[in-house]
This record gives structure tokens, C-alpha cells and sequence, in this order.
């Protein structure tokens, strides 16, 4: 079947996989970095100061979000991706020049010092500014990009493939950012990490077209991925802008507002598994630099078969004659249920780390199937025309839910660090992470009981 109808179509899920890869490359070298650089000989971070900086990326991130969406349906995907990852990739590299950076910010703003904010801190918050604005395009357009290349049945795989990138970035992350840190320091994880993004862009302006106008797609896959749509899409032979969708105009729609609800719901325990783990490992159980290599690669190795898994399970459904949006919300629920394992990671750590590490690592597998179907739904319901749009919002919403996360969490530990008892912040915040995926199914099945495309766009 594959040899009849051609198989392009997965190279470009090839490309949109390595470039969430180093996504999240970038993003956690500063989490591994954490207990290092908070370290009294270094920084001396308190839990707030690290929590101000993780929520000043998730902050610019969230609204970023919202305009990067609409960028990309503006731009064109080719365009806008490799827009995004100029500008991420650059960001990057300045997080080893934070210092610099935090004096200049000072001495131009003398008020920055009333705020409390050392030169440290005020330094990464840029750089994390930086890298927010940038990074907030790969999802909208590597969304986009599968909304173009493949037919709905095989979208949340395929979504499935490229967000298991995420747990790739931050499986490698833990295997190189220590040894580049002790061996070069860690200025150097920062550099390394950012020049990587350039050499994807390379293949990238390469291989990438839009169906229409794509030389290497053959005539039939090029109908298979068009003829499969409820609505036949014309073929266009350039990459044309898109015609622009009021953000007023989507707000009245449910079903934005239903995945609204599920990204604000769920996207701050992925940030908080992401940014808070090795701060957790060292807190508890004293594990920093190389020791922490091989727990957080179990955990998001975990997470990376989860997302494949979760973009497959509909199919499942689907197979067995089920709607595509009813396959794709049993699947939700049943994955739902799965972090409710976390609720036991604290009562059960005193065994040993491991048994924590190995339940969150399901919650964390659990989360990257979550989102692969979360992404697919808003392209079963939206034109293409208003998916990059759509998935704005739903991030803004979600990056919000992820300063939520960060500023309580980073409340919670200092608190209960200073009563001598810091391991209640992480069981409050662990019981959270567990609970969160339910409450968004049912808000979302609440929103939107039944599978309603929007035709009126």
C-alpha cells in the first residue's frame, strides 16, 4: 500500500520530529543546569528565583503562542518554521552571556534592582524571553505542516511521532548537558545546543514544500492526502497566504474553547516535569550533574513510547468502526487515567528514587499521548486555513497554565523548604499533576459532547 501511494509524506514528519527534538534541547539545558547554577558558590537561586525565570519563558511563550499561530497561517509554514527556529536557535546561544546581559538590563533600568532580581536572574529572564518567542512557532506550524501532509485518519500519529521529539530532546538532554557543563562548562551546553537548530534549518529549506508545489510527492499520495478529507481541498501550485480568521470569530466556537480548557489544563504538568524534576531529584534524594543522567533518561524515554503509543490508540478505535472524534476522546479518557499513578510517587520514594522516577515517568508518557490526540483534535474540527490559529490559542492558554505551575510550585518549595518539610510542596504538587488530565476531559466532553466540524470559516 505504502509503495502504491508513496511515502513523502513521512519524510517531512521526519524533519518536524528532529525540530521538536531540538526544541526541547533548548529548552531544558537549563533545568539540568539548576542545580549548578543555584548553588550558593554560583548564583545562590532561591526555588522563587528559579521559579520567576521558568515563568518568565512560560509567560512570553503563552502569548507568543497565540501570535505565532496566526504568523504561520500568514507566513506559510516553510517560512514561518524557519523563522522560528532562526530566532530560538540564537536565543539560545545568549543564555551564556546572561551575565552581560543581566548588567546591561540593570544599568539601563535602575528600577530592576528595586524588584529583587540579582544581574543572574534578570540576565536568564531575557534570554528565556528570547527563546519563548521563538520556540512558540514549532507546534502551530509543525501542526500545520501535518494538517497538509497527511489525511485526518493518520494525523495523530503522525502528530504522534513528531511530538515523541519532545521526550527525545529531553531524553538527550541528560545525557549530554552534564558532561558539557563539567568538562566545558556550562556556558558551552548553551552555545552547543543553539548552533544545532541552524543545521536542521539547512534540511529544511531543502526538503520542504507545500503539497501543491512538492516535486518529490507523487501524484497519487499527493490524492491520498487530499482525496481522504471529508471536503476536497484544491490543490495550489504556490504557497499562497492564508486568508485571516478572526480570533473573535474562533473564540465563539466551543470547540476553540474546549481545547483551550484541555492545554490550560494539562500544559503545566508537562512544564513542571520538564523544568522542576532534577531540582526535585537533588532536593530528595541528592542526585546532580551525571547522577541524574540516567533516571531522567528512563522517565522521558517512557514519555517518548507514550506519545506513539497515544497517537495510535484512536486508530484503535477507528478501526473498530468508531468515529473519528469518538475514537479519539476514548482514547483521551483512557489515557487520563494513567498519572493517577503519580499520587503514589511521594508515599512510596522513601524505597527508593526509582519507584518515583518510574511513576512519573508513566504520568510523563502519559501526558505526551494526551497531547498528540489534544493537537489532532483542533485539525478533525477546523479548516486548515484556521488550525495554526487555533493552536495559538490553545498553547497561550497553556503556557499560562504553566506560569500557574511554576510560581505555585516555586512558592510551595521555599515554603515548606524553610518549615524543614520542602517534600510536602512536591506531594501537593505531584497530586495536582495526577488530577489534571481528568478534569480537562470532562470539561472538554462537556464543551463539545459530540464530533462538530466548523464549515462556516
Amino acid at each position: 500500500m505504502q509503495q502504491a501511494i508513496g511515502k513523502y509524506r513521512w519524510t517531512i514528519c521526519a524533519l518536524l520530529f528532529f525540530a521538536t527534538t531540538v526544541n526541547y534541547l533548548d529548552r531544558q539545558v537549563l533545568s539540568l543546569l539548576q542545580p549548578y547554577l543555584a548553588d550558593p558558590k554560583k548564583f545562590n537561586w532561591s526555588n522563587t528565583d528559579y521559579a520567576n525565570i521558568t515563568a518568565v519563558f512560560q509567560f512570553v511563550y503563552a502569548f507568543s503562542m497565540l501570535f505565532a499561530g496566526r504568523i504561520i497561517d500568514r507566513l506559510g509554514t516553510k517560512k514561518g518554521y524557519a523563522f522560528a527556529i532562526i530566532i530560538w536557535s540564537v536565543a539560545a546561544i545568549t543564555h551564556a552571556f546572561a551575565l552581560p546581559i543581566g548588567r546591561s538590563i540593570s544599568a539601563i533600568f535602575g528600577w530592576a534592582g528595586i524588584a529583587g532580581f540579582s544581574v543572574s536572574v534578570l540576565g536568564f529572564m531575557f534570554s528565556r524571553a528570547a527563546l519563548a518567542f521563538g520556540e512558540a512557532g514549532n507546534f502551530p506550524a509543525a501542526i500545520k505542516a501535518t494538517s497538509e501532509y497527511f489525511p485526518k485518519k493518520e494525523r495523530s500519529f503522525a502528530t504522534g511521532i513528531f511530538n515523541s521529539g519532545a521526550n527525545v530532546g529531553a531524553i538527550l538532554a541528560p545525557l549530554t548537558v552534564p558532561w558539557i557543563r563539567v568538562h566545558w562548562g556550562w556556558e558551552a551546553a548553551f552555545i552547543i545546543m543553539g548552533i544545532i537548530g541552524f543545521l536542521w534549518l539547512i534540511f529544511w529549506m531543502v526538503y520542504y514544500e507545500v503539497p501543491g508545489k512538492q516535486k518529490r510527492l507523487s501524484v497519487k499520495e499527493l490524492e491520498y492526502i487530499n482525496g481522504s478529507e471529508e471536503e476536497k481541498v484544491s490543490i495550489v501550485v504556490a504557497d499562497s497566504v492564508s486568508e485571516k480568521t478572526s480570533w473573535i470569530k474562533l473564540l465563539a466556537y466551543k470547540q476553540t474553547w474546549a481545547f483551550t480548557f484541555g492545554k490550560f489544563m494539562t500544559d503545566g504538568v508537562w512544564w513542571f516535569f520538564l523544568f522542576w524534576l532534577p531540582a526535585y531529584l537533588k532536593a530528595q534524594y541528592g542526585l546532580v550533574d551525571m547522577a541524574v543522567m540516567l533516571p531522567l533518561t528512563l522517565l522521558y524515554t517512557m514519555a517518548m513510547v507514550g506519545s506513539i503509543i497515544g497517537g495510535w490508540l484512536p486508530i484503535y478505535f477507528i478501526k473498530k468502526g468508531v468515529k473519528v472524534y469518538d475514537g479519539r476522546m476514548k482514547a483521551m479518557l483512557l489515557i487520563a487515567l494513567f498519572p493517577l499513578v503519580v499520587l503514589a510517587a511521594q508515599p512510596l520514594g522513601y524505597i527508593s528514587f526509582w519507584i518515583p522516577v518510574f511513576l512519573i515517568g508513566i504520568g510523563a508518557s502519559a501526558h505526551q499521548a494526551w497531547s498528540a490526540n489534544m493537537f489532532t483534535t483542533v485539525s478533525d474540527m477546523f479548516p486548515k486555513k484556521a488550525v495554526g490559529s487555533v493552536v495559538g490559542i490553545g498553547g497561550m492558554a497553556g503556557g499560562l497554565g504553566g506560569v500557574v505551575t511554576s510560581k505555585l510550585g516555586g512558592g510551595l518549595f521555599d515554603h515548606y523548604k524553610a518549615l524543614g518539610h520542602i517534600e510536602t510542596g512536591y506531594t501537593i504538587m505531584f497530586t495536582i499533576c495526577a488530577l489534571a488530565y481528568l478534569v480537562a476531559w470532562c470539561g472538554m466532553k462537556i464543551l463539545v459532547p459530540r464530533y462538530q466540524p466548523i464549515t462556516d470559516l
